[in-house]
Parts: structure tokens; C-alpha cells; sequence
């Protein structure tokens, strides 16, 4: 390759990760139509550039806008292509394909295929262990999402032991208020509440709310995510009207975000509805 020739694919590699790192700022804003067409221009130049670990990164990091917009069949094609290509380039061993497998697992828990995903977490915690160490945040990460999965499969005190391990690596690498801690509040909240334990389970919610109102913005799907699991809580306790206030906010804010048709606005649509009609029967009743 020529000098010309190497400095013109080192251009075009750093406006490939450019367009990504621009995406990856409008993904987590939530601006998700925004984030698409940067992330699809950035996979073009890559297809036709450069190839290899190029396509594989904008390959997974459209793969998650997708999982996360409920295109999952068009994720998982991705994941699974980035997960090829980097295990040509890389071989099966490499962090980044602890990565990958992280990422299946966590599409397979977002379709509710919670024992389809458990391998996959599995095999993202052993090579990342292997590789980094146990005390890791990338495996503090990979630890985190296998809990989840074996906490969507009823394992959970394994899963709870798994949230805490995650907890205590992350705020000793991170702090009290990191996003991931957040994530992981919220979630270990919401296996407390399935086991009945809802003082603590709301102490967890509102803790993670706090964070991810902070860091990121109080019209954030990550925000409506947590206002409905509180609001699943109060009403389960009888706190009806403060439950209502919770779903209506996290209603207008995945609304917002993602359309009337989305998994996450037809579930909190239908939450709602379901606390509408038992406030009316009660109304009714009395």
C-alpha cells in the first residue's frame, strides 16, 4: 500500500469513528432517529473502505440503537455479524468478543428468551474473567447482565449475589452516581420486588431514578424505564394515585421517544390502563 493510499484509509477511519461517536451521543440522549442514519453512513464507509473490525464496531453499535428500538431480528443480524468477523480478525478469545456474546445475551433478555440468553452471558463473564481479572468493570458489566437473565428466569438468589459483585466493583471504580450503578439499582430493585421486599425494592428505584436524572435527562427513556417499575410498585402497594402520576410521565416520555408501537410504550400503555379500571371499580365500589 502506498503512503498516499494508507493516509487516505486513516482518514476515512477517523471519520467512520467520528460518524460513531456522534451516533453513540444521540443514542443516549435518546434521539434515536437522529443517531440511525449517522451510524448507517458510517457502516457504508466502512463496507466500502475498510472492512473487518471497522464493519464489526458500527456493526454492534447499530445493533444496540436497534435492540434498544425494538428492531430485534435486524440486531441480532449485526451482532451476529460483527461476532464473525471479529472472531476471524481477533480469534475467540479477545475482549471484544466478550463483548459481542454481552450483547446477544442482553437481546435474548430483552425479547424474554431469558434461558436462550444465559449461555451467552455465561461465555461473555468467562472470557472476560480470563482476560481482564475478576475485579474488572467490563466484567462488573458481563456479571450484571447474567443476573438479569437468571433473575428473568426466577434464579434469583444467584442473581442477587451476581447484582451485588457488580455493585461493589462499580462504585469502587466509579463512585456512587455512575450510570452503571443506576442500571444496576434499578434492576436489583425490581428482584426485590419480585420477592416481596418492597420497602427495599423502592429505596433501590428511587436511588436509580436520582442518578439517571442527574446524569443524563429527566425525559430520558432510561428515566421512564425506572418511573414505571416505581409506578408497578406503588400500585401493588395501593398507592394508586402516585401511581398513575408515575405512568402518565413514563407514558409521554416513551412516547416520545420511540412512537405509540414500541414493546416498552404498549407494556407501560397497558400498565396503565390495567390501574385506570381498578381506580374506577374502586371509585364505583365505594
Amino acid at each position: 500500500m502506498t503512503t498516499r493510499r494508507r493516509k487516505s484509509k486513516a482518514a476515512l477511519r477517523k471519520l467512520i469513528r467520528q460518524l460513531s461517536r456522534a451516533a453513540d451521543e444521540r443514542r443516549a440522549q435518546g434521539r434515536y432517529d437522529v443517531a440511525e442514519p449517522l451510524y448507517l453512513r458510517a457502516l457504508s464507509l466502512a463496507e466500502l473502505f475498510c472492512g473487518g473490525e471497522d464493519v464489526a464496531a458500527v456493526c454492534n453499535n447499530l445493533a444496540v440503537l436497534y435492540k434498544y428500538t425494538g428492531r430485534f431480528d435486524e440486531a441480532e443480524r449485526l451482532y451476529l455479524r460483527a461476532l464473525l468477523l471479529l472472531a476471524q480478525s481477533l480469534g475467540p478469545e479477545h475482549p471484544e468478543i466478550a463483548t459481542l456474546y454481552h450483547n446477544l445475551g442482553g437481546l435474548e433478555h430483552a425479547r424474554g428468551r431469558f434461558a436462550a440468553g444465559e449461555p451467552l452471558a455465561r461465555r461473555s463473564v468467562e472470557i472476560r474473567e480470563r482476560t481482564l481479572g475478576p475485579h474488572h468493570p467490563d466484567v462488573a458489566a458481563d456479571i450484571a447482565a447474567l443476573a438479569a437473565i437468571l433473575d428473568g428466569q426466577g434464579k434469583r438468589d444467584e442473581a442477587e449475589s451476581l447484582y451485588l459483585r457488580a455493585l461493589a466493583i462499580f462504585e469502587r471504580e466509579y463512585g456512587p452516581e455512575h450510570y452503571e450503578i443506576a442500571v444496576n439499582l434499578n434492576n436489583l430493585a425490581a428482584l426485590k420486588y419480585a420477592q416481596g421486599r418492597y420497602d427495599e425494592a423502592e429505596g433501590l428505584y428511587r436511588r436509580a431514578l436520582a442518578i439517571k436524572e442527574k446524569l443524563l435527562t429527566a425525559e430520558h427513556p432510561d428515566v421512564a424505564m425506572t418511573l414505571n417499575n416505581l409506578a408497578v410498585l406503588c400500585k401493588a402497594q395501593g398507592r394508586y394515585a402516585e401511581a398513575a402520576a408515575l405512568y402518565e410521565r413514563a407514558l409521554m416520555i416513551f412516547e416520545s421517544s420511540f412512537g405509540t408501537e414500541h414493546p416498552k410504550v404498549i407494556s407501560c400503555r397497558n400498565n396503565y390502563a390495567s390501574l385506570m379500571r381498578k381506580m374506577e371499580w374502586r371509585t364505583n365500589e365505594d
